[in-house]
């Protein structure tokens, strides 16, 4: 059946998930080899409680997938090779983990997405849009900022940690803004965490000031001989061209080549001796004996 009306997508963040249960745990390895597997362990309880919750809700998805960054280099490297230059590489004990979560999301029977060149936002924006133009609605499961651009017209995020849901007043109380400026703002106030340098000086509360009362980024800066305060009008008129650059960097690509039709990530249950041979091979017995009681299986 065509994604259409009726018809509920999830997109989970799975690289905020992998990068959020590293941290949450303490490090654990396999007894029989050593290999470390925290990070497994931890978004395999996450996904686990994820497809517990939303099995029978009213509000259940009917297709789900999960989005992970391919690698560290995208197109935006090339428009800025300093972007995201001041982060350190992974840690060593969770590079072997990363193959691992994406087998641990299919073993799961859930549909495991990541497109070279792409970050996961990318293609978490290109299916909303996909999804909405199709008539369908959209729930985003992460509390990155970043994706705060998408909400709105049938999409909305739920911070999976919080168990909140992110609407349009939501965003406004977190940029000042609504999610249509969200991408002025931060091309402004830049991205400490990305390394989007923005404009010097100029924080979220000022940017949303600026951007409420010239309407939108690119009137602001053509107007911004205007401004009364010298500093900040000397700094808006000094780094047009950066505050430009910064918003290539910060707007999702929602146009990306993707080849996962929506219909094919219509919401599928887990394979009880699939999701089980996986969850024996990485020794994690608790979360073991735990689907296997659901599905009424020996573990």
């Amino acid at each position: 059946m065509a994604f259409g009306k009726g018809h509920h997508l999830h997109l989970i963040d799975g690289s905020a998930y992998i990068f959020r249960a590293y941290h949450a745990l303490p490090p654990l390895t396999r007894k029989s080899d050593g290999l470390p597997v925290g990070a497994v362990a931890g978004f395999c309880n996450m996904i686990a409680r994820y497809v517990e919750g939303n099995g029978s809700s009213a509000d259940a998805p009917t297709h789900v997938a999960v989005v992970f960054d391919f690698s560290s280099k995208t197109f935006r490297d090339e428009i800025y090779p300093l972007y995201k230059a001041n982060r350190p590489p992974p840690p060593e004990d969770l590079r072997p983990q990363f193959a691992l979560t994406r087998e641990a999301t299919r073993a799961f029977n859930l549909a495991c997405l990541e497109t070279e060149g792409l970050e996961a936002d990318d293609i978490i924006a290109t299916l909303a849009r996909q999804a909405r133009e199709a008539g369908g609605r959209v729930t985003i499961i992460s509390s990155d900022k970043d994706l705060m651009q998408l909400v709105g017209d049938g999409v909305e995020m739920l911070d999976p940690m919080k168990n909140l849901r992110i609407g349009r007043d939501e965003v406004f109380a977190k940029f000042g803004v609504g999610p249509e400026r969200v991408v002025d703002v931060q091309s402004l106030a830049g991205d400490s965490v990305d390394n989007v340098p923005g404009a010097p000086g100029i924080g979220l509360k000022t940017a949303a000031l600026l951007i409420q009362e010239y309407g939108d980024l690119d009137t602001l800066l053509e107007r911004a001989g205007e401004i009364k305060q010298p500093k900040r009008r000397q700094t808006l008129i000094d780094n047009a061209e950066q505050i430009r650059i910064s918003r290539q960097l910060v707007t999702l690509k929602d146009d990306a080549d993707l080849d996962m039709p929506l219909d094919s990530l219509e919401q599928r249950d887990a394979e009880p001796e699939v999701l089980l041979e996986f969850l024996n091979r990485m020794e994690f017995r608790t979360l073991t004996k735990r689907m296997a009681d659901k599905f009424k299986v020996e573990a």
